[in-house]
């Protein structure tokens, strides 16, 4: 799905939650635009907030550490973790190690 797909996706589900809540017109747009603005903060990177200082945005540090270096940077690939990935859980029969704990004695 394409980026504009998705955000006329996302407009036409705010749009119809503000409908829903009998608001004038006028009133329902500026609902949606703050939607919209929020659904961006969530989905583009720089616009998310930066989890090392929790402050700023990506955008943001990537603007301070251009000063630092006295350098343009340009964020040109990165990372995507969720939360929890990587954590992988053993996974044991107990009723096996019991078996074999009873059977060794």
């Amino acid at each position: 799905m394409n980026v504009a797909a998705a955000v006329e996706r996302e407009r036409a589900v705010f749009s119809e939650q503000a409908k829903a809540s009998g608001k004038p017109d006028n009133i329902i747009e500026k609902m949606v635009e703050g939607r919209i603005r929020e659904y961006y903060e969530e989905v583009t990177l720089l616009a998310q907030v930066f989890v090392i200082d929790g402050e700023n945005t990506v955008a943001q540090a990537v603007a301070n550490a251009e000063k630092d270096a006295g350098a343009p940077i340009k964020v040109t690939s990165f990372v995507r973790y969720a939360l929890g990935e990587g954590i992988e859980k053993h996974e044991a029969d107990f009723a096996s190690e019991v078996a074999a704990a009873a059977g060794s004695q």
